[in-house]
């Protein structure tokens, strides 16, 4: 058995696809068994400018072959971004050119890598398995503001979009708020297979089990609380849009620190400067070790999305980072998400993207207190749903064979 694996992101990148796929990746080729091979395509270490590290070209781990291509130099910009995948595209469909596969693969936020898996399928006339982190259309027909671009662009998006979900025999939504989307693809069949906690996190015990839930008043603190961001800082988390605005009205029993990169910081930065705002940090990407004493030294942790009407329908993996955590969430979600935090996390503050008032008001009103979240992390641990969805992808092979 013979399995191609796409995933743009790989470790030792930090970035979500990187934390989803090397875990799913490794289970796939335990359940799959030494007869068989696992060939995972995906790039060097590339989400951050600010975090540089080496990784093997090509590694073998067990029955698992990994190719890392190297792409050139960008930063965030959408014709880098655009640079960077004709690159791993073309990179890719060389390295598997002359070889056959079972079934396919591919781990996709845009969609191009989910694309990429359907030109090989489709040209080797084998099954496809698509994990679907976003809808990249819906997505960037909000982005793009440019309305000629716009009339350029988007039909060919969906044309690429029709002949990549109309082949695929097996779709995982990550969010089920992506599930009216999808409908119009019958041919596949469907799973929901979230996002999850790592074992890192789940390990990180923060305080013990039998310690009662600590309660500090507000108007007493002995130092400003601390409300920390870590992830990516792009035009998607409409981070200016809301920490110098709330920073600003909250003042220094408030400190805000933001850990991290991306397209967007400049603009952040900015509004920051505009604002005169001395009360938030910015810190460049750290390790996921260090970011674990980051958080455990907050106060709050903060998740915030901008207000595009296609986020509405996703469920960003940084909640179940957030929520091993005892530590109050502080988060502006609409739409699936918010609904997701409401039935399934405990002592989260939640507001509509960007509602800076709404935010202010709810955290000058919070009575403070630390939470543990144990059904939570037990539900969602990520080597639970790893080994249901690496089942699902054989099943989906076996199927085909019958």
């Amino acid at each position: 058995m013979n399995i191609l694996y796409l995933s743009f992101y790989f470790e030792p990148d930090l970035c979500a696809g990187s934390f989803r796929n090397s875990p799913l990746a490794k289970e796939l080729s335990k359940q799959a068994g030494n007869n068989s091979v696992i060939e995972v395509v995906t790039s060097q270490p590339n989400r951050y400018n600010t975090f540089k590290v080496k990784a093997e070209a090509r590694e073998t781990i067990g029955n698992m072959t990994i190719h890392r291509i190297q792409l050139p130099e960008h930063k965030s910009g959408m014709l880098d971004q655009v640079h960077s995948f004709k690159t791993y595209f073309s990179q890719a469909l060389e390295i598997t050119k002359n070889r056959k596969y079972d079934l396919v693969f591919a781990s996709s936020s845009r969609l191009f890598t989910a694309y990429l898996g359907c030109v090989i399928a489709r040209k080797q006339r084998i099954p496809l398995y698509l994990d679907i982190r976003d809808i990249f259309v819906d997505t960037m027909d909000d982005v793009l503001k440019n309305r000629w671009l716009k009339t350029a662009v988007m039909p060919f998006l969906k044309l690429v979009e029709r002949r990549t979900f109309g082949y695929a025999h097996h779709i995982n939504l990550i969010s089920e708020g992506f599930k009216p989307y999808f409908a119009k693809y019958s041919q596949a069949s469907f799973s929901y297979f979230t996002n999850g906690i790592d074992d890192i996190f789940l390990n990180n015990k923060v305080a013990r089990e039998d310690e009662e839930p600590e309660t500090i008043k507000q108007d007493t603190p002995k130092r400003p609380f601390t409300i920390t961001y870590a992830g990516n800082i792009g035009e998607g988390q409409g981070l200016h849009k809301i920490v110098p605005q709330a920073a600003k009205r909250l003042g220094d029993k408030y400190q805000f620190r933001v850990v991290g990169d991306g397209g967007a910081k400049g603009l952040l930065e900015d509004e920051l400067q505009q604002l005169q705002v001395t009360n938030v940090e910015i810190l460049p990407p750290v390790s996921r070790e260090r970011l674990l004493e980051i958080y455990n030294e907050s106060d709050f942790l903060f998740l915030h999305l901008n207000n595009y009407e296609a986020f509405k329908k996703v469920l960003p993996s940084k909640i179940f980072e957030l929520a091993t955590f005892d530590k109050p969430i502080i988060a502006g979600v609409g739409g699936y998400a918010n609904q997701f935090l409401r039935e399934n996390v405990s002592n989260v503050i939640l507001f509509d993207p960007c509602d800076v008032d709404a935010m202010v008001t709810q955290l000058e009103d919070y009575n403070y207190v630390n939470e543990e979240r144990g059904e939570f992390m037990e539900r969602f641990s990520r080597k639970n749903i790893n080994k249901k969805m690496a089942e699902s992808i054989l099943l989906t092979l076996e199927k085909t064979r019958r």
